[in-house]
């Protein structure tokens, strides 16, 4: 929803009787014959523009600059593979185990795991919004996120700890392009920061859904778009994880014993009598 617009209300629209405008959208127009996408005829955006400018122009509502166009590719292309790290790879392999007739359904299992835990820059691109519009320094961001429930989001990985290779690979294309900006500079603070309040007298890594949310911040994006690009960002590696499972994997996969499953309830038990019962 773009910044001031009212809420509309399913209330307003009963009491009024009025539903002119219940379906709108201002992403797209089409009649017989003619799509128009934000505007522009849908030929001249499949003959003319690059697949990061079409990504842009449909998120965003505009065309890209130069520079908003090297930075969201650098993004898109980012994300790529870690094995079986990310945990959004595991939910599409598991759905494609159990169903192996389309990709779509692992496709779709796979972008509902990706949340504030498993690598989405939304929470992060939130954070740093929050921080710039009110211009807290570093240190106060940090008391606040410790003293919160959960983590500071953005830094550190468990399987990185020194430097996310993405994340560095992310800035090395963006800071010649000259996008390194406002938020990219606070959270390299709020790591530094953090690092002291730890006393462990260095910063933790920026990650990638770090990395993702300052650039694209610094780019004028909102939160929920940085959000949703960090999930279309991983898209590829989830196709290609749904397919090699459907062709090569085990059909129906599960957590044996070998594997780590554990029972940690109550011993065998049994149910006591009913009243008035003889068993």
């Amino acid at each position: 929803m773009a910044a001031g617009k009212k809420r509309r209300s399913i209330g307003s629209y009963v009491a009024s009787g009025d539903y002119s405008d219940y379906w709108s959208t201002a992403i797209s127009r089409a009649g017989e014959g003619e799509i128009l996408l934000r505007g522009y005829p849908i030929e001249e955006v499949i003959a003319r523009l690059s697949y990061v400018e079409v990504v842009h122009l449909v998120i965003r509502g505009e065309l890209a600059t130069q520079t908003d166009a090297q930075v969201l590719e650098a993004v898109l292309k980012s994300a790529v593979d870690q094995q079986l790290i990310n945990s959004a790879a595991c939910a599409a392999r598991y759905t494609a185990s159990a169903s192996p007739e389309s990709v779509i359904p692992a496709l779709a299992g796979g972008m509902l795991a990706s949340g504030t835990v498993t690598g989405s820059p939304q929470q992060c691109a939130e954070m740093l919004c929050a921080a710039l519009e009110t211009g807290e320094a570093a240190n106060t961001v940090v008391e606040h996120w410790l003293a919160a429930p959960g983590y500071l989001p953005g830094l550190g990985h468990p399987l990185h700890k020194q430097v996310e290779p993405r994340a560095a690979a992310l800035r090395r294309l963006v800071e010649p392009a000259g996008a390194w900006g406002s938020a990219c500079r606070l959270l390299e603070e709020i790591a530094r920061a953090l690092g002291l309040r730890r006393g462990t007298g260095g910063s933790l890594p920026v990650n990638l859904a770090g990395m993702i949310a300052c650039v694209m911040v610094d780019r004028g994006w909102h939160p929920l778009e940085i959000g949703g690009l960090g999930a279309l960002v991983y898209g590829p590696a989830l196709v290609a994880h749904a397919v090699e499972e459907i062709q090569s994997g085990v059909p129906l996969r599960i957590i044996p014993a070998q594997l780590g499953a554990r029972y940690t309830g109550p011993a065998l038990r049994h149910l006591p009598p009913r009243k008035g019962s003889d068993s």
